[in-house]
């Protein structure tokens, strides 16, 4: 069973981009949203989560961390399972 995917990104950061990329390689449906159209929204995940940058990826309401964080997961072996794929 898939888990629920949320990016918080913007358009032009290259590491969002890299981050959708490795989803989409994956095959995982995900929620992205644009922090540039969503500030209050964005306000409200800094404070939850210390960061001020993008992208910041939840994994069924966990905060797994940036691109660099979702791809050492996968090169651990370890985020087809936090993903849900088998």
């Amino acid at each position: 069973m898939t888990k629920k995917v949320v990016l918080y990104t913007t358009a032009t950061c290259p590491y969002c981009l890299r981050a959708l990329r490795k989803l989409d390689e994956k095959g995982v449906t995900y929620e992205n949203i644009n922090v540039h159209a969503n500030p209050e929204v964005f306000k409200a995940v800094m404070a939850k989560t210390g960061w001020d940058t993008v992208p910041q990826i939840f994994i069924d309401e966990s905060f797994i961390g940036g691109c660099d964080d979702l791809h050492a997961l996968d090169r651990e072996g370890k985020l087809d399972g936090l993903l849900g794929i088998l």
